[in-house]
């Protein structure tokens, strides 16, 4: 287990988090969802994506935007961005996707999957294994790694479960920034660190999982992969964030993980907020995302 340091662009962020009243978005009850809407960034702009951008394309409901920044790339990563199931990607998503294009020699997909509440956990996890379906026609499940951050973490850890289940192949590894692994938010842990977390609210996170829950429960696998089995998982590395809601169930799963004795790596930030290795200027953001491209460049 890795500690991170602070440093001041920690503090400028901290600010700027709560500048932007992200928090305070998240404190609704039910959630305003198409406030938090107003940072999607659908479509990528800028001189990178006009570049290495080679073609969007749809499979069910969902929207795959194809980034590459090497003509010879064998392998594929799939981007499944977080967003609460209601909103997403947002620029933090662009810009991480473009890092990690620059530096590793893997095509990127940006799966931007259909939200809540206007669809609901079913439909959402239908196209997210229709995508690592449509993945597995161009490439081997030994060249494809899945990173998730927020509920892209649920959602990918989600998928590798369906994907032991029915005996398909998994991809060689998945990465989980600030994964939620119990949408039920009912471990009592959680009730200490709302007040450290500068990001995230219990209760707009809750009302967003139960918008896109419709009538299952909250603890199913499907929504709470923490209830699931984690036996024949890839390679998976884990970045955690300390003063995080989603801090407590993701260390449990860790320790599922470990018990299913997987190959398992678990990063701590230190004092960091939620899917930190994703925000910008932050120092100890370019560090962990630096550890993400060297997992990446580790074939």
């Amino acid at each position: 287990m890795r500690l991170m340091k602070q440093s001041i662009t920690y503090y400028i962020t901290l600010w700027v988090i709560k500048l932007k009243g992200i928090k305070k978005k998240f404190s609704k009850d039910p959630i305003n969802y198409k406030k938090v809407r107003k940072e999607d960034v659908p479509v990528p702009k800028g001189a990178f994506f006009k570049k290495h951008q080679l073609r969007t394309f749809t499979v069910l409901k969902t929207k795959v935007t194809e980034i590459t920044a090497s003509e010879h790339s064998t392998h594929l990563l799939i981007f499944i961005h977080g967003g609460a199931f209601i909103s997403g990607p947002a620029q933090h998503h662009w810009d991480t996707a473009a890092y990690i294009a620059k530096h590793t020699q893997h095509t990127l997909w940006m799966v931007n999957y259909p939200k809540a509440p206007e669809n609901q956990i079913k439909e959402i996890s239908n196209n997210i294994d229709a995508v690592y379906t449509e993945a597995l026609t161009k490439y081997s499940a030994n060249h494809i790694c899945i990173i998730g951050d927020s509920v892209g973490g649920t959602l990918t850890a989600a998928l590798v479960q369906r994907l032991v289940l029915n005996n398909i192949k998994s991809p060689k590894k998945i990465i989980l920034v600030s994964p939620v692994m119990d949408a039920s938010m009912s471990n009592p842990a959680i009730e200490l660190l709302e007040k450290k977390d500068p990001m995230l609210s219990k209760a707009g996170v809750l009302s967003a999982k139960k918008m896109c829950a419709g009538t299952i429960d909250l603890k199913a696998p499907i929504l709470s992969p923490l209830y699931g089995s984690f036996t024949k998982f890839p390679h998976t590395f884990l970045f955690l964030a300390q003063n995080d809601i989603t801090y407590p169930d993701a260390k449990h799963a860790a320790l599922k993980m470990k018990e299913a004795a997987i190959s398992v790596e678990v990063i701590e930030g230190a004092h960091m907020p939620h899917i930190w290795p994703f925000l910008p200027v932050m120092k100890e953001a370019r560090n962990s995302l630096n550890q993400i491209i060297q997992i990446l460049n580790t074939h």
